[in-house]
């Protein structure tokens, strides 16, 4: 399945600074991966190292046709990948 990006994520990949790759790696290599009950989208979170410090990131993505579209990348903060869960906004794909 071929991987695309959307015009969204390659906006965010500019300006947060962050490594054009680093959305396939994660979208590819995550172990972890939640659909997001508020907004539909199914997410992958791995932990990478961004801005010197390992963290755990998030890329939104969705399937079209014989393509996977990554639209979005967001490193979370330490306590948010739990209260998101905790919340019930995201549930884990098993």
């Amino acid at each position: 399945m071929q991987i695309k990006y959307s015009k969204h994520i390659e906006t965010r990949l500019a300006l947060r600074k962050i490594e054009y790759d680093l959305p396939k790696e994660i979208y590819k290599n995550a172990k972890e991966r939640f659909i997001d009950t508020e907004t539909g989208h199914t997410m992958a979170v791995m932990k990478a190292v961004i801005y010197g410090k390992e963290r755990d990131i998030m890329v939104a993505y969705k399937y079209e046709d014989a393509y996977v579209v990554l639209l979005t990348i967001h490193p979370l903060k330490k306590w948010q990948k739990e209260n998101r869960i905790q919340s019930g906004r995201w549930r884990k794909i098993q």
